[in-house]
């Protein structure tokens, strides 16, 4: 039983080596994230209300991004383990236009919309906070990171094709000096630090757009040339050629990865939207407890992004028993993790709040809202190693169901009838809302227990 479910120390070292650079880049990421957070806070409930409202818009972007990538990215993995290179090439051309193609339509909705957008988080209790400066911080940060998009877009063609061939060190190094930036640039920005201007929410979204410009700039620079390890890198533009056939598998599978990214992350801006009908305070708690959660779920959802890294080549190899045994293992390992990850959040809950400039209310309800995503963390933790285990053999409609269908025909009816036709506080709405992903938990199970998963796409 303990080797079906627990590998050996070579088994754990090549999973560290995969995860914890990726573990590095978002660990430092989001605590850039937090910090970031802190110092817009510093400006007041409604500056920090603002930001937190366009960033969860631009979230639903960000995660578009991540789908349409992710679709190429599962032929591209199996195409490096049988180190067919023309084959990644073709996927890496079709991960730049698609990037390209989305964020042009989202500097479009974004530029035109965004007040219209805004609007829809303050129709909730409007008596603890002033709604006007809410709206006009949350447009003017939008304006300025419509900038970032492009180069965001890039970063995770480049970035995404260099993990899929086991290249997790450079992305994460690149991470690591944009969010350095990032964060100098906001304390000389948002403050006016040194003689810089004092910029305040409009210095914040600066320092964030340079800061994806540098990033690009590293993964691009060393991609090209390091062009003799990585050469799928060569004449990738030098014609837009993707063969017919390959372009249509990648649609087929990873239409569904791009709309289930796309739907789960408006259901999951709707839900916050839900969520602000019990007012302009549960805005800035949720954002509290959102950037807080951000910094200790990247331990568990770095592993379990590790799963399509690891398994995909193995499925190409066609080694089946080999990714069912891997598979298992990661899992269980990510399990481990998010409870261990969990029971820290949980007991540290009241401490972050502390950190902010707001009011004593906020506070008390950010860390009543942390509890109950630190006991909930072994939920998560489990569902996303078996979201990416699915992926990885190609079951993006089932991915689709398991993710954003579930969402909204599920989570979003429930939030949406909690929170219209009772008046229940937010905490337990919250924790409401949490538990039902139970069943996703259950569901998974059967399907990675029936092996539905299992599945060679390439050669």
């Amino acid at each position: 039983m303990w080797k079906k479910y627990f590998g050996d120390r070579k088994f754990y070292r090549m999973v560290l080596a995969i995860g914890v650079p990726i573990m590095i880049q978002n660990g430092i990421t989001n605590f850039v994230n937090l910090l970031d957070n802190l110092m817009v806070g510093r400006l007041g409930i409604e500056q920090m209300s603002g930001v937190a409202i366009a960033n969860q818009l631009l979230f639903i972007f960000s995660l578009c991004v991540f789908g349409a990538v992710s679709g190429p990215g599962i032929f591209s993995s199996q195409f490096y383990g049988q180190k067919d290179h023309e084959g990644i090439r073709h996927c890496f051309r079709f991960k730049v236009l698609i990037v390209l193609a989305i964020a042009g339509i989202s500097i479009l909705v974004f530029g035109l919309g965004s007040e219209g957008l805004i609007n829809l988080y303050l129709q909730g209790d409007t008596t603890k906070g002033d709604p006007t400066l809410v709206l006009r911080c949350g447009r003017d940060y939008m304006t300025v990171m419509l900038f970032g998009l492009i180069p965001f877009g890039l970063t995770q063609a480049y970035s995404g094709t260099l993990r899929e061939q086991n290249q997790t060190f450079v992305p994460m190094l690149a991470g690591i000096f944009a969010v350095v930036i990032n964060l100098g640039l906001n304390w000389l920005l948002i403050f006016g630090n040194l003689g810089f201007p004092e910029l305040g929410i409009r210095g914040a979204a600066l320092a964030t757009t340079v800061s994806r410009f540098v990033e690009l700039a590293i993964v691009v620079i060393y991609t090209h040339c390091k062009h003799r390890v990585y050469p799928f890198i060569e004449g990738a533009y030098r014609s837009l050629y993707i063969p017919g056939k390959l372009f249509r598998d990648i649609v087929q599978k990873g239409m569904p990865l791009l709309l289930n990214e796309a739907l789960w992350s408006a259901g999951m801006a709707v839900l916050g939207q839900r969520y602000s009908l019990r007012g302009i305070e549960v805005v800035g708690a949720q954002n509290i407890s959102s950037t807080v959660f951000n910094l200790f779920n990247i331990v568990f959802m770095s592993f379990g992004t590790a799963i399509s890294i690891v398994v995909g080549p193995i499925l190409g190899r066609g080694e089946n028993e080999k990714a069912v045994d891997t598979a298992r293992k990661m899992i269980t390992f990510s399990l481990m993790i998010s409870i261990a990850v969990g029971g820290v959040l949980a007991t540290m809950a009241p401490l972050f709040p502390k950190l902010y400039n707001v009011t004593p209310e906020v506070r008390d309800l950010a860390a009543r809202l942390l509890i109950v995503t630190g006991c909930c963390c072994p939920i998560y933790g489990f569902v996303h190693a078996s979201y990416f285990t699915i992926r990885s053999g190609g079951k993006t409609f089932i991915t689709f169901l398991f993710d954003s269908a579930f969402s909204w025909l599920v989570v979003i009816p429930l939030a949406t009838v909690l929170t219209r036709y009772t008046d229940m506080p937010i905490v337990p709405l919250y924790l409401c809302c949490q538990l039902v992903e139970i069943v996703k938990c259950v569901v998974a199970f059967i399907l990675i227990q029936k092996r539905v998963w299992i599945r060679k796409l390439v050669g």
